[in-house]
């Protein structure tokens, strides 16, 4: 907990330390909050052959980045969380065709964030260095096209500072700095390595007592930056759909709830003041789903009870990830009641009646129909039909609001399909295909859904990906939310009289 903001910390004190300018500086601060914003995405495939995501991150710090002792640790994890012959089983494919999935994993990582700094609209040099985060001092890092002085001053910084501070928080002043010498010319810089040696004290004191977020906050270098009402749409969208890129199942997920329930709220004529925090609750509804391992959410079978007990804190994940901030705090407060039910029976707190807010309730039917109508591991998309009957159910078993499920409905009822138009020169079968493999879907899978050959469907796939300049499924999927190809549908909104 608090690891990005800890590191953040550690880069602003070895930048000033350093002599950094102000416009150096502000590069360094935001590419140490951003420089794994993206380890995420592909989350599905790590799920798919190490079993707990979360769990297999955390191995990062354990061994030095491309040592053969990290990956013998990798490789022992395989098929992690299931029975021998299953084990055995996913070895065997991983070993035939897996580890294709995870080439060029870290330098997809970097990609991403670069895309969310562009998305964020962070100047320039933010975007090269965190674009450049995962680079080494040697020239063996990710993607491995630069080295030494050529990598930007922040990405070398803001790699010591993640890394000491695991350090730091496991082994004390003395761990923190024997990492920084033994990796010194190898994967850190050198003189920053030093640096930290020579002043422990100034660059690593006093973490435990400080209130990190405070901290961060107002230690930003330059001048703060004002959003605007739609700048803040636009940034809490972007992270939404990063959030989303999570699990094939949800891409998209977050933008299209906002929209649905905005045009519910407007049926319902609820006032200007709760319409916009309800549409921003929407975006960020599914933040806290970053707990929670894919092993979990893309599971095709049931869970386990401790599984479900993990599902049901996500949305008070959520709630404190936005408590922190005094502007986001009122979003949080609507997003942690999306999955609570009025009969009682939902969570995280088991809130009945009028205890859930309208908001809330208008949120949680929108996140409800829109669940139904997107494909989940353990079934398909339900028609539009089905899961409304499912939704009038809902209301006659007294769990969801009977106003907030008809409004959700009517709003529906304007759901178009989304129009698939030529981009990046991909042809509709293209698209068609892209569209799948976003969602997950092998060649096999593909070629099944669509009536073609796995060969042909590969074909397809390497067309896509240099059409699209993409290497890998999460990359694909980034580019087909951003483009409006998932979800699948969209609301046509209307004018309020």
């Amino acid at each position: 907990m608090e690891h990005v903001l800890r590191q953040c910390l550690i880069a602003q004190r070895l930048a000033e330390h350093s002599g950094l300018d102000e416009q150096d500086r502000m590069a360094v601060y935001y590419t140490a909050l951003l420089v794994n914003v993206g380890c995420h995405a592909d989350a599905h495939e790590q799920a798919k052959w190490f079993g707990d995501d979360i769990a297999l991150k955390s191995g990062k710090y354990r061994h030095e980045l491309g040592s053969v002792r990290g990956a013998l640790a990798a490789m022992r994890l395989v098929g992690a969380g299931n029975p021998p012959l299953h084990r055995f089983r996913v070895g065997l494919e991983f070993t035939l065709s897996g580890h294709r999935q995870l080439d060029g994993m870290i330098s997809q990582h970097a990609k991403l964030a670069r895309t969310l700094a562009e998305q964020l609209e962070l100047p320039g040099m933010v975007r090269e260095a965190v674009g450049a985060a995962y680079e080494q001092w040697d020239g063996r890092g990710w993607p491995g096209v630069l080295k030494a002085d050529s990598v930007p001053v922040a990405a070398r910084i803001a790699q010591l500072a993640e890394f000491v501070e695991v350090a730091h928080r496991v082994g004390g002043v003395a761990g923190a700095t024997a990492l920084a010498r033994r990796r010194a010319g190898r994967q850190f810089d050198p003189a920053l390595a030093a640096l930290l040696c020579a002043k422990p004290e100034e660059i690593l004191g006093g973490l435990e007592a400080t209130p990190a977020w405070q901290a961060v906050i107002a230690s930003e270098p330059a001048l703060a930056i004002a959003l605007s009402p739609e700048q803040l749409d636009s940034a809490l969208a972007a992270i939404a759909n990063f959030v989303d890129l999570k699990s094939p199942f949800t891409l998209g997920h977050s933008v299209a709830v906002a929209d649905l329930a905005e045009e519910a709220g407007r049926k319902l004529r609820l006032p200007p003041e709760q319409l916009l925090p309800l549409r921003r609750a929407g975006l960020v509804h599914g933040f806290g789903r970053l707990g929670v391992s894919n092993s979990i959410w893309d599971r095709p079978g049931p869970l386990s009870a401790g599984e479900w007990e993990r599902v049901r804190m996500y949305p008070y994940i959520t709630e404190r990830m936005l408590h922190q901030s005094a502007a986001l705090a009122p979003l949080g407060e609507i997003a942690v009641q999306h999955r609570e039910r009025m009969d009682g029976s939902g969570y995280p707190r088991g809130l009945t009646g009028g205890a859930i807010s309208q908001p809330a309730r208008v949120l949680g039917a929108a996140d409800a129909y829109l669940s139904m109508r997107e494909p989940r591991p353990h079934r398909p998309a339900r028609e539009a039909e089905e899961a409304a009957a499912e939704m009038r159910a809902e209301v006659r078993g007294g769990r969801l609001d009977g106003a907030a499920v008809d409004a959700v409905l009517a709003a529906a009822g304007h759901r178009l399909p989304r129009r698939r138009e030529a981009l990046s020169g991909l042809t509709a079968r293209e698209v068609e295909v892209l569209v799948l493999l976003a969602r997950g879907m092998s060649n096999k899978q593909i070629a099944e859904r669509l009536v073609i050959t796995p060969k042909t469907a590969g074909n397809h796939v390497e067309h896509i990906y240099t059409k699209i300049d993409a290497s890998s499924r999460a990359a694909a999927a980034m580019f087909a939310v951003q483009h409006g190809l998932l979800p699948e549908e969209k609301v046509a909104v209307t004018a309020t009289p």
